[in-house]
Formats: C-alpha cells, sequence, structure tokens
C-alpha cells in the first residue's frame, strides 16, 4: 500500500493559483500569476532534495499535466526532471489525452475510486503537483496522506486556495519545518493516526 502527497506552493493567505507564469491558469480572472517565480532560485533545489529525489510516481489534474508535459521531456537533465520524466504519470480528465510524454495515462470515470486503487498497490508513493480541482477533491474524500507545503511570504487576496471549502475535518501533526533564507517557510503535515 502506497501514500499520497501533495506537493503545493501557496501564498501566505492560501492562493495556490498560477505560482510560476502569469500565463499558466488565468482562470477566474486572475491576473497574477507568476507569483512565486522571483523565490524561485532559493526555493527549487530544496524541493528537488526533500521531495523529488526519492523514487515516486504522480498524479496530475489535466492543466497541470498539459503544463508539465509541455516542459519536462525537454528539461535540462537534473534529479527533478529525471525524476518526472520516469515516473508513472495519472493524468485526472475528462477529456481525451493524447499522451506525448512517456509513461502517462488517463484516469476517467470515477477518479476518486482510481486513485484508491492506485493506493492500495504496492509502488512508489503517489505525489500530487499542483491541481487545486484535483486537491479539492483529494480532500473532499479524505485521500491525502501527507501535505508539503511551501509558503510564500506574498499576499495575493484573490485566487483559488489550498482550503477551498471542501476538506474534511482533519488534524495534522507537523512532522518537519524549515525556512529558506528567501523567507519561503517549508512544512510538511501528516495525519494523525
Amino acid at each position: 500500500m502506497r501514500e499520497l502527497a501533495i506537493l503545493v506552493f501557496v501564498s501566505l493567505d492560501g492562493v495556490m493559483q498560477a505560482p510560476g507564469s502569469a500565463t499558466e491558469d488565468p482562470s477566474g480572472g486572475f491576473d497574477m500569476g507568476g507569483w512565486a517565480a522571483p523565490f524561485w532560485d532559493g526555493v527549487m533545489p530544496h524541493v528537488e532534495r526533500t521531495a523529488m529525489s526519492e523514487p515516486y510516481d504522480v498524479v496530475f489534474g489535466r492543466r497541470t499535466y498539459d503544463l508539465f508535459a509541455s516542459y519536462w521531456p525537454n528539461a535540462t537533465k537534473s534529479v527533478a526532471s529525471d525524476r518526472l520524466n520516469t515516473a508513472e504519470k495519472f493524468v485526472a480528465t475528462s477529456t481525451p489525452l493524447e499522451v506525448h510524454w512517456q509513461n502517462s495515462r488517463a484516469l476517467t470515470g470515477d477518479v476518486m475510486q482510481e486513485i484508491r486503487r492506485l493506493k492500495s498497490q504496492d509502488a512508489p508513493l503517489l505525489q500530487v503537483h499542483g491541481s487545486a480541482r484535483l486537491i479539492q477533491s483529494l480532500l473532499e474524500h479524505d485521500l491525502i496522506d501527507e501535505f508539503r507545503i511551501w509558503t510564500f511570504p506574498v499576499l495575493l487576496g484573490e485566487g483559488k486556495r489550498l482550503f477551498g471549502g471542501t476538506s474534511s475535518p482533519a488534524n495534522l501533526r507537523l512532522t518537519a519545518a524549515e525556512e529558506l533564507p528567501n523567507g519561503v517557510l517549508s512544512s510538511v503535515y501528516r495525519r494523525r493516526t
């Protein structure tokens, strides 16, 4: 049996929408995309070291998959590119998936049941990178075992939030925390058992 961890970049006020670029996710009229980019140099080596160095498979929402698939197959060779390119990639989607990124396949129908099935396997950790709508569904169905959150010292005021109101009540415990030199806080929370 394997666990599922989410990896999320959030503003101090909980917004996770479009951290990387202005065009990443302008839905809902969001025009502050790229808010995390000024912090990347201090954050990405930490993410690679703490979250992407061990084997894992990935569950993506469709929009995030399309963004990652347009970049990572041709990215400069690194720990992150090696892991992402060789990982099994499962894509929650309601539209046909043209697979151009190796080891990718669509999850359709009852996606939460499919994720339960994936979690029941003896295989590497499942990670969810970004994917706001998917995370809301995972929260609603209580399928997240670990929350890996990088909190950026930025207030945005609007946008898709990590905890958007669909989460089930849960008690978590902080298992790791580190302040990065640029003011970003890395936190890992696990469900209390």
